[in-house]
């Protein structure tokens, strides 16, 4: 269950990513151009301590690139090369926002999904009112029991795909939508009538 709070962002995660993507090779933006998120959802943290959303933003021409973000309420250790952002939440005051490729809860939660056949996480109202709709949601293709619980990534970008090297082999996102995908179980997103695999646990 992810709890979400009604509150404002300083930055949005809009104008975040606007900011963050043009210094990102992959994603062929330039400062200044705007981006449109198309849909997100969510992952539950074991620990209930690290915000895990999965972003899917658009760009001016077309492109759907793949952007999912942690929020921490401190700082990750030896995280400064993902550090997308600092924002201020209204209601849960600092925010340190990552590229989820270099967050171990990202890819420990992922991994899980992906291996076990699992789904994203439903939306609970903070102030007790009850669910929220999704705007999106995920599955995954495996069928494993269980998942071993990752603690230690690190993440190499080549092209459109990020490799996270984990203590329990690794995990390919791909950052832009719609492009060849590796040979392995995988993560796909669904929103409307559309869907597309957003990550990969190679063959």
């Amino acid at each position: 269950m992810a709890v979400i709070h009604r509150a404002t962002l300083r930055p949005s995660k809009a104008e975040a990513l606007a900011a963050w993507l043009p210094a990102q090779p992959w994603s062929g933006l330039t400062a200044g151009d705007p981006v449109e998120v198309v849909t997100r959802f969510r992952f539950d943290d074991p620990a209930g301590e690290v915000g895990v959303e999965v972003l899917l933003v658009q760009t001016p021409d077309g492109r759907l690139l793949h952007t999912p973000l942690t929020y921490r309420g401190a700082p990750l250790d030896a995280a400064r090369a993902h550090l997308v952002t600092e924002m201020d939440h209204s209601v849960l005051g600092r925010r340190w926002v990552y590229d989820a490729a270099g967050d171990p809860v990202y890819a420990d939660v992922v991994r899980r999904a992906i291996a076990t056949g699992g789904h994203e996480a439903e939306l609970e109202r903070a102030d007790g009112t009850g669910h929220l709709d999704k705007e999106g949601t995920a599955h995954g293709s495996g069928t494993a029991a269980v998942s071993p619980t990752v603690t230690t990534v690190a993440a190499h970008t080549d092209g459109t795909e990020t490799t996270v090297r984990t203590d329990h082999g690794d995990l390919v996102v791909l950052r832009v939508v719609g492009l060849p995908v590796p040979e392995g179980e995988t993560l796909t997103a669904a929103w409307g009538d559309r869907h597309a695999v957003v990550a990969v646990l190679p063959a």
